[in-house]
């Protein structure tokens, strides 16, 4: 078991991050502006984003640079361990070979500092004195409240209701770096107060949190607004995983023949794979890229192919992605993170031109696999991150009914240490499988933009 653990130096930080536009084959469609229908640009979303982070999410420079005062930063924990999978290999029976990138060892429990250590950096460097943003299950939110506590950075997490009611610690942890947390929708913003007045037992939802966020933002002169999904600038700083994966699998020995990620927004998904779609499109590798989703907000396998707004209001510019509606409200399953009605365009993309494959998976079967793993590998998964690990025992097992002994790779994004409550859910037996509504969908896809 000499692969058990594979840990790369502090001086193997990646300097630099990939950017895939860069090796697309084909053109990605613009970003329009919500009250024109034009392609939008730099100057549009000056009020919300520093300018730094606006070049970046339009750039097609295949790499750049990281800085140094982040770099510093990232070293508390980057680069993250790889680990082979050896026990949850044995007890699946599988001659398959697993390994799982973990980004539970970042200070916030999750992949979201890469990201929001960045941001919270440029924004500090554009004078903004106080951010705004969204959480749904609190891992961003948390991430961005240790990023901005690092920068002396005032903090407004809209968090969506059903996570401040079910993981009350995620809040605790936002507060103990310096945020102001609100259960979203909220009636200090009036997308919140709109909501409340037609639903006022609304359980939220990202869409609705992000309505509120960016209406924090565009109306206080002291305030940015900062995303922790679905934007070109998030995917590119969540590259350094991806980097890191394929330098500790050279060291193992092995190319992936499946890479897995959940997905939600896309972040954690997108920074782990994206380095693999590269070398996909450049190199003509055959890997299988497969995203994993809840079957309650199944945004890739059942959303429409279209444009529409990133939030429940539609203050947003409009993005074309793969979209339920941005008007639907996905079931409160304790994947809070995975409970959002569109895809990163990036990804969406991806899936509309067949270099990734995406599954959807009910909330019980991921809760069964995260146990197993739990019992062999011994890390206690987040319900999101959970759903790679499903997605990795799915093909895992194909490879037991097969005889074929491929390489699985998957991305373990955050740990569920504040998801007990979750789990003590499952043990009770009280967790429900939300089916894909259809009904519901198909009335909120009706009110699509018409572009």
């Amino acid at each position: 078991m000499t692969d058990t653990k594979i840990v790369l130096p502090e001086s193997e930080i990646p300097r630099h991050w990939y950017n895939l536009a860069a090796d697309l084959p084909f053109p990605l469609p613009p970003v329009l502006h919500p009250g024109t229908g034009q392609p939008i640009g730099p100057a549009d979303l000056a009020p919300l984003f520093p300018m730094s982070l606006i070049l970046q999410e339009v750039s097609t420079d295949r790499w750049i640079e990281i800085p140094e005062e982040v770099r510093d930063i990232y070293r508390l924990w980057r680069p993250s361990p790889l680990y082979r999978a050896h026990r949850w290999e044995k007890a699946l029976d599988t001659p398959a070979k697993i390994y799982y990138k973990y980004e539970g060892v970042s200070p916030a429990g999750s992949h979201k500092p890469n990201t929001a250590v960045p941001q919270a950096y440029y924004n500090k460097q554009a004078g903004t004195r106080r951010l705004s943003t969204e959480t749904g299950a609190g891992q961003w939110g948390s991430a961005l409240a240790f990023a901005c506590s690092l920068f002396d950075i005032e903090l407004k997490v809209y968090m969506v209701k059903v996570s401040y009611q079910q993981k009350p610690y995620r809040r605790a942890l936002m507060e103990t770096w310096g945020a102001k947390v609100v259960p979203s929708p909220s009636p200090d913003t009036n997308a919140g107060r709109a909501i409340l007045a037609a639903t006022p037992d609304s359980p939220g939802s990202l869409g609705i949190a992000i309505s509120e966020a960016v209406e924090d933002a565009a109306t206080r002169e002291d305030t940015k607004y900062s995303l922790g999904s679905v934007l070109n600038h998030v995917m590119l700083h969540q590259t350094i995983i991806g980097q890191e994966t394929k330098r500790q699998m050279e060291i193992a020995g092995y190319y992936p023949d499946v890479i897995i990620g959940c997905v939600g927004g896309g972040s954690n998904f997108a920074g782990f794979a994206f380095p693999f779609v590269g070398d996909k499109v450049t190199q003509g590798n055959q890997t299988r890229i497969i995203a994993v989703e809840p079957l309650a907000a199944p945004s890739l396998t059942k959303g429409l192919y279209a444009y529409d707004f990133g939030d429940t209001a539609g203050m947003t510019p409009l993005v074309k992605m793969h979209t339920l509606g941005h008007s639907f409200i996905p079931a409160p399953i304790h994947a809070g993170g995975l409970r959002y009605h569109g895809m990163a365009p990036m990804v969406s993309a991806l899936y509309d031109h067949d270099l990734i494959e995406a599954i959807a998976v009910p909330q019980t079967a991921v809760f069964n696999a995260a146990v197993r793993f739990a019992r062999t590998e011994g890390i206690l998964p987040a319900p999101e991150s959970a759903h790679a690990i499903r997605g990795a025992e799915i093909e895992a097992l194909r490879c037991k009914e097969s005889g074929e002994s491929k390489v699985i790779v998957f991305n373990l994004s955050g740990h569920g240490h504040f998801d007990l409550g979750a789990y003590d859910a499952y043990f009770a037996g009280k967790l429900q499988d939300y089916e894909y509504p259809e009904e519901e969908v198909r009335r909120a896809q009706a009110d699509l933009p018409k572009v």
